[in-house]
């Protein structure tokens, strides 16, 4: 997986990020860094509240 070292420095998540900042940080994550996967707690509380991953 390639790392978007850039967008990583300017884009840290945020200090005791609620699972909303979470969901959030990790979308914009996917869509800009390709380093890893959005955590499996993550895609569970997505599809529960119909996010579109």
């Amino acid at each position: 997986m390639k790392i978007n070292a850039l967008w990583n420095s300017k884009n840290r998540m945020p200090k005791n990020a609620n699972i909303q900042q979470r969901i959030k940080w990790h979308l914009a994550h996917q869509k800009n860094c390709g380093c890893r996967e959005i955590p499996e707690k993550l895609v569970l509380e997505m599809k529960k509240s119909k996010i579109k991953i």
